[in-house]
C-alpha cells in the first residue's frame, strides 16, 4: 500500500463525506440483499428477481437527465441533502411494511421504485459534489478510487451483516438499521464547509440543456467510448448478482446468511481492487488496467458459474470482486477527470442513463434467460460476453500503452543510430 493511498483524506470536507457515506453504504448494502432475499423467498422466480432491481434501478433511468439538469441548475449540496433524507424515509416506510407481516411483492416493487426515482437526483449531485470537497486536484483520482473502497467494504461488511439478521430478526429490521445509517451521511454533510454558493446566472430550457449535453459528449470521444463500453457491460455482465440468490439457495444449498457471504466475498475482492486503484500513481494508465481487469472478471465469471465446492466458489467470486470493480470507478474517474465543470451534472445523468438503463434492464435478461437454460450456464454466458467486450474496446484501451511502446522503441532504435554514428 503506498503512502498516496489515503491523500483524499487531507480535505476536510471530503474525510467527513467518507465517513458518513461509509455507514449509509453498509446500511444501502444491508436493504439491498434483504429486498433481494425476500423477493425471492416469497416467489422462488429468478426472473422476479430481475424484476426487483429492474424496479429499482430503470426509475434512475427516465429521471437521471432531469437529476443532470437540477445539479448543474441549483446548488447540488442542497440536492444531495435532500435525497439522503427521502432515502432515510423510504427506508423507514420498508420498515414499516415488513413489520406489519401483511405486505405483498407489489408494495416491495413499488418502494424500490420510489428509491429508483431518488437515486435519479442523487447520483449526478453526488458525483460531482466530489469535485467541490477536493480542495487539492490532484488528489482528485484518488478520492474516486476511495469513494470505490467504501462502496465495496459496505458490499463486503453489509450483506454479511444482513444474512445474520435476516435469520435471527427479520427484514424489518435490515430496513431500519439502513434508515438509521442516514442519520450519518446527513451529519456529515451538515458539518460541512463548503465555498459560497453562487447560482448560475443563465437557465436555458430543459430541451436546450439536454441537448447541449448529448452534443458535448458527441464531441468527447474520451468520454463517450468509454461510456459505451459501460453501458454494454451494464447491460449484459454486471447483472451477474441478480443469479446470487439462486446460487445460494440452489447450487450451495444454503439459506440468507450463504447469500450474504457470496457478496461479501465478491465485496472483497472488490476492496483488494479499490485500494489497488487508489495505490496507483499519479499519470497511470487507467485504460489499460480496465483492460485487463475486463479480462480478469469475464474468466472468473467462468470459473464461478460451474464450481459447486463452496470455498473454492469463494475464490473466484473474490477474484471477481476485483475485477468487476475497475468497471465503475476507471471510467467514472476518465469521464469526470475528462468532464468541463459547467457541463459536469448534465455528463453524469448521461452516465446514469448508461449505467441505471442498462444495469436493471440486463437484470431483466438475465433473469429469463437463467429461467431457460438456468442460473450457472447464463452466468457463463455473462463471461465469455466480458471478454468478447474486452476484445472489441482492447484497440481503444491500449492505444496509449502501444503508442507510448511506439515511442520507446523509437527512441531506442535512434540512440543506436546515433551511437553508429
Amino acid at each position: 500500500m503506498s503512502i498516496t493511498t489515503f491523500n483524499a483524506f487531507r480535505n476536510h470536507n471530503y474525510a467527513l463525506f467518507f465517513a458518513g457515506q461509509s455507514i449509509s453504504q453498509i446500511g444501502t448494502w444491508m436493504q439491498r440483499t434483504g429486498v433481494s432475499w425476500v423477493v425471492y423467498s416469497m416467489t422462488h422466480s429468478a426472473f422476479m428477481l430481475g424484476l426487483t432491481i429492474f424496479a429499482s434501478q430503470f426509475p434512475s433511468f427516465l429521471f437521471s437527465l432531469i437529476g443532470g439538469i437540477a445539479s448543474d441548475r441549483y446548488n447540488r449540496y442542497k440536492v444531495l441533502l435532500l435525497t439522503q433524507i427521502a432515502s432515510m424515509l423510504q427506508a423507514v416506510l420498508m420498515a414499516v411494511l415488513t413489520f406489519s407481516n401483511h405486505y405483498v411483492v407489489w408494495e416491495i416493487l413499488t418502494l424500490s421504485t420510489v428509491l429508483g426515482i431518488i437515486n435519479a437526483f442523487d447520483m449526478p449531485a453526488r458525483q460531482p459534489m466530489v469535485h467541490e470537497m477536493i480542495t487539492n486536484k490532484e488528489d482528485l483520482p484518488n478520492a474516486l478510487a476511495l469513494n470505490s473502497s467504501m462502496v465495496n467494504i459496505a458490499r463486503l461488511v453489509g450483506p454479511a451483516l444482513s444474512g445474520i439478521i435476516l435469520m435471527k430478526f427479520g427484514a424489518g429490521v435490515c430496513f431500519s438499521l439502513n434508515a438509521l445509517s442516514f442519520v450519518a451521511v446527513i451529519t456529515s454533510l451538515l458539518l460541512m464547509k463548503l465555498p459560497t454558493y453562487v447560482s448560475a446566472t443563465v437557465k436555458k430550457k430543459v430541451a436546450s440543456e439536454l441537448a447541449e449535453g448529448f452534443i458535448y459528449l458527441k464531441n468527447k470521444p474520451s468520454i463517450s467510448v468509454v461510456m459505451v463500453m459501460l453501458a454494454l457491460i451494464g447491460l449484459l455482465v454486471l447483472p451477474f448478482n441478480t443469479l446470487l440468490p439462486v446460487f445460494a439457495k440452489v447450487i450451495f444449498k444454503g439459506d440468507a446468511a450463504t447469500y450474504g457471504y457470496i457478496n461479501s466475498f465478491i465485496g472483497l475482492g472488490a476492496i483488494a481492487g479499490s485500494i489497488f486503484l487508489a495505490s496507483l500513481k499519479p499519470g497511470a494508465d487507467l485504460k489499460i488496467v480496465l483492460f485487463a481487469n475486463t479480462i480478469i472478471f469475464g474468466i472468473c465469471l467462468l470459473l464461478f458459474s460451474h464450481i459447486s465446492y463452496f470455498p473454492l466458489a469463494m475464490l473466484f467470486a473474490t477474484l471477481t470482486g476485483f475485477g468487476m470493480m475497475s468497471q465503475t470507478t476507471i471510467i467514472m474517474t476518465i469521464i469526470q477527470v475528462n468532464s468541463d465543470k459547467k457541463m459536469r451534472g448534465r455528463v453524469m445523468s448521461y452516465v446514469a442513463m448508461a449505467y441505471f438503463g442498462m444495469l436493471p434492464t440486463g437484470s431483466l435478461l438475465i433473469g429469463a434467460i437463467s429461467q431457460q437454460i438456468g442460473a450457472p450456464n447464463a452466468l457463463f454466458c455473462q463471461g465469455i460476453t466480458a471478454l468478447i467486450i474486452a476484445a472489441v474496446f482492447s484497440q481503444y484501451l491500449r492505444k496509449d500503452y502501444l503508442d507510448k511502446k511506439k515511442m520507446e522503441q523509437l527512441k531506442e532504435e535512434e540512440d543506436v543510430v546515433m551511437e553508429r554514428l
